[in-house]
């Protein structure tokens, strides 16, 4: 039987970590020079929003990486 996930769909484990994550989101569009604004965001290219996703996820395995070592 599939487990039904779609309660928990946009949820944060820490809901205090929502806003750093909003802020680290826009700092990396940002340092892209992808035009990031507050609110919907849907006339960004998939190229565009998926190299902010990517970079975030980059950082954020360097970061634990370093921690680590």
């Amino acid at each position: 039987m599939a487990s039904n996930n779609s309660s928990n769909s946009g949820r944060m484990a820490v809901p205090e970590a929502k806003e750093a994550m909003k802020r680290f989101k826009e700092e990396v569009a940002s340092e892209l020079g992808v035009p990031l604004k507050e609110g919907y965001n849907g006339d960004l290219t998939s190229k565009q929003a998926g190299s902010i996703g990517g970079e975030m996820v980059k950082k954020m395995i360097m970061k634990q990486e370093q921690q680590m070592s």
